[in-house]
């Protein structure tokens, strides 16, 4: 027989009631904006793949800040499109590439804007691949020495924070190392610990040009049905120093999420990749679901998981979403 003295609907009554109620906070200072910055003069151009994303080039950043300003989102993930590239990526670490020019061209423009670099090197090696190239397999211990140079570069650029997105093994440790050496004992790392060899990652390769040129990066990206082996990724990195650990996709991992919030007590960054991003687009302009709402739900539930940091191509609106107080 139905107890009538039990009702959580009471607790749903009303709006104001509701909001004091809930389980999950969040806050505009929890996103992260990626940006797509291209090496040349006077581009500004949507990207076909992730509507209302856009390719900068350093003089357009104005466009990005008077964006960033008007939805008050102050972090971002910066991510370069050279105008050349070679099989070593050599210019990812060149001091006037194309990311180091954008570093230096928002610290003009948003003194306080929080930068955080991807530290990679498949958009800019002709072959597509993360790293040095030994035949046609990529060469992890070649690699490191690439990648720590790339993070001492955006550091002398005057970046807040780096990001290895490579999984190369021993990544975090060859960055910790070269950035102490350098001068920089209080630059963090994001690590990009448990990172999948989605398929939700088309529409950035589009975005970037950073699709390989032959096979796949199955050889150094994770298979996606390991879960005990994301949870190693997770330790090793904050092992070798990473200040922040990442998984990544976010929305088929959210399990992977919750699990490693319960593992491990550093900062938990969850990236919203462009598949996921793409996908709700795509629904919402056949008028098959109401975007907003997708957009909304699906970030709560990544921090519902346990995230801390959610890297998103909706940072904007959703900050707009958290003041209003439609999540948050």
């Amino acid at each position: 027989m139905f107890n009538a003295t039990i009702r959580p609907r009471r607790l749903r009554a009303g709006d104001t009631l509701r909001r004091m109620v809930r389980e999950t906070r969040v806050s505009p200072d929890s996103l992260v904006y990626p940006v797509f910055i291209a090496e040349g003069a006077h581009i500004y151009q949507e990207i076909p793949s992730l509507p209302g994303q856009f390719h900068y080039s350093p003089d357009e950043l104005p466009r990005l800040v008077e964006r960033l300003q008007q939805h008050g989102v102050s972090r971002v993930l910066l991510f370069g499109l050279p105008a050349q590239k070679d099989p070593l990526g050599s210019s990812a670490w060149d001091e006037n590439g194309v990311v180091q020019q954008g570093i230096r061209r928002l610290r003009e423009l948003l003194p306080d804007l929080y930068i955080i670099t991807d530290v990679c090197m498949c958009e800019y090696t002709s072959h597509g691949h993360c790293g040095v190239l030994c035949g046609n397999e990529v060469d992890n211990d070649r690699t490191l020495e690439r990648l720590a140079a790339i993070a001492c570069s955006h550091a002398r650029a005057g970046a807040d924070m780096v990001a290895p997105s490579d999984m190369m093994d021993g990544r975090v440790a060859a960055i910790r190392d070269a950035l102490d050496r350098s001068g920089f004992q209080s630059l963090p790392i994001m690590a990009y610990s448990a990172k999948f060899a989605s398929s939700f990652y088309g529409p950035f390769r589009e975005a970037a040009g950073s699709a390989p040129a032959f096979g796949d990066r199955r050889s150094y990206q994770m298979d996606w049905h390991n879960a005990r082996e994301a949870m190693r990724e997770c330790a090793l990195d904050i092992g070798e120093g990473a200040d922040i650990i990442m998984v990544k996709p976010a929305l088929a991992y959210l399990d992977l999420i919750h699990e490693a919030r319960a593992r491990f007590d550093l900062p938990l960054a969850a990236y919203a990749v462009s598949g996921e991003y793409a996908m709700t687009k795509a629904a919402a302009a056949a008028g098959l679901i109401d975007e907003y709402g997708v957009m909304c739900e699906s970030a709560i539930a990544v921090f519902r998981a346990g995230a801390d940091i959610l890297i998103t191509y909706y940072a904007c609106e959703l900050a707009d979403a958290m003041r209003a107080g439609v999540i948050g």
